[in-house]
């Protein structure tokens, strides 16, 4: 029996933010101060409230893997301890592929599921657009808890 490739879901790109200028060069900025001295994985990213302020955050490396804090939570912690909680774009810069892992979706869905997320892959021309991609495309059906 042939076994075939899973079938994944088509990402659709969605319209950029009009700060995305903004957003793109807060994240590649605060990429240059990550902590990655074990993976050599620098990852920036910064979010954008509804209120128009940019928070950002940095991946920061721990010897025991799982300690490890993504850039995305870093940047969302930033904005929850200025008292922003209504997220609306977040922007993710590395040298790859910059999808979140699913950690971080989840911690980001909490926020707004609907939010878009600029997949800013650092290999490509400096001026180009980012990936602009719905979050609730990469984490369909995502947990909540309703009070």
């Amino acid at each position: 029996m042939e076994k075939k490739p899973p079938v994944m879901p088509e990402v659709q790109n969605i319209d950029l933010p009009p700060q995305w200028k903004e957003l793109v060069t807060a994240s590649r900025s605060v990429r240059t101060k990550a902590y990655a001295r074990y993976s050599g994985y620098h990852v920036g990213a910064a979010v954008l409230t509804a209120t128009g302020e940019i928070f950002v955050g940095c991946n920061v490396e721990n010897a025991s893997y799982g300690l490890t804090i993504c850039a995305e939570r870093g940047a969302v912690c930033s904005a929850v301890a200025a008292g922003e909680r209504d997220i609306v774009a977040a922007c993710i810069s590395l040298t790859g592929q910059p999808v979140p892992c699913g950690t971080c979706r989840q911690f980001l869905y909490e926020f707004n599921p609907d939010m878009t997320l600029l997949l800013d892959n650092l290999d490509h021309p400096g001026d180009e657009a980012p990936e602009a991609v719905c979050l609730a495309d990469l984490l369909p059906r995502g947990f909540r808890l309703e009070n």
